[in-house]
């Protein structure tokens, strides 16, 4: 990459990097020590054409998130559509994420377009985390 004087690395995450998820604490360290990690040495390598960023994604509709939900709805004895419900209240634009929305996201990041983009944690989470940084 720094032959070619051209590079992206997408790094992909999660909201737990800014708001850690319960039960999930050895996987949010992990990733909240590269997003530091990244921070520095996306500053080292922008000189040479080559960023370096992070994708935090929130609740997106993937097998995963399905998967989770029928989980919850099973210990809790609570219908699967209610469990998702009220996840879909706690999200501000009241719906999941698309993969769609993920990649493209992704595709400009690793576009000549995001060359000035580097060393940052883009936040993709419909309004979850309250924040004005």
């Amino acid at each position: 990459m720094v032959a070619q004087r051209f590079g992206r690395i997408v790094n992909i995450t999660s909201i737990s990097v800014k708001m850690p998820v319960a039960g999930l604490d050895l996987s949010s360290a992990a990733r909240a020590g590269l997003t530091a990690f990244v921070a520095g040495v996306a500053r080292s390598v922008a000189e040479h054409g080559i960023t370096i960023n992070n994708l935090l994604p929130g609740y997106f509709d993937t097998d995963r998130l399905r998967s989770g939900l029928a989980a919850a709805a099973r210990r809790s004895g609570t219908a699967e559509d209610m469990i998702a419900a009220q996840r879909l209240a706690q999200i501000p634009a009241r719906r999941f994420g698309t993969a769609a929305e993920f990649g493209q996201t992704c595709a400009f990041l690793c576009s000549v377009h995001a060359g000035y983009i580097t060393g940052q944690s883009i936040l993709m989470d419909g309004g979850v985390f309250p924040s004005t940084l």
